[in-house]
């Protein structure tokens, strides 16, 4: 899949909050994601996409409530994807906030192989 292609449907998917599709669908296996710190839930970086995927669903338990998402068209530079997201988000215990991420993507071989989160 061209990269111009596997930004589409991954800014689609992200529309839509069907993120671990999208991981599924597009993520190679030995891909890499970096948060931009650790925390206390999350390393700086993850390793292997069924570890990206477990990452994702201990995120999930973490959120009562997702109020709406936007993702910005994507941006394209070789084999570099990057678009904004913001979400109006209540995570549990906590007040509802605005989250806002750039999030980068590297493709090699028709697959995402690095995720990269700034905020």
């Amino acid at each position: 899949m061209s990269v111009e292609k596997i930004a589409v449907r991954l800014a689609e998917l992200c529309r839509q909050g069907k993120y671990e599709t999208a991981q599924r669908e597009l993520y190679a296996e030995e891909v890499v994601s970096i948060e931009p710190y650790p925390t206390a839930a999350f390393e700086k970086v993850t390793k292997g996409l069924a570890a990206i995927i477990e990452k994702g669903h201990k995120f999930e338990s973490m959120v009562a409530a997702i109020h709406d998402t936007t993702v910005s068209t994507p941006l394209i530079a070789g084999n570099s994807i990057a678009f904004k997201l913001t979400m109006d988000i209540t995570m549990k215990g906590q007040p509802r906030q605005v989250m806002e991420e750039i999030c980068v993507y590297e493709v090699k071989d028709g697959k995402i192989v690095a995720e990269q989160f700034f905020m």
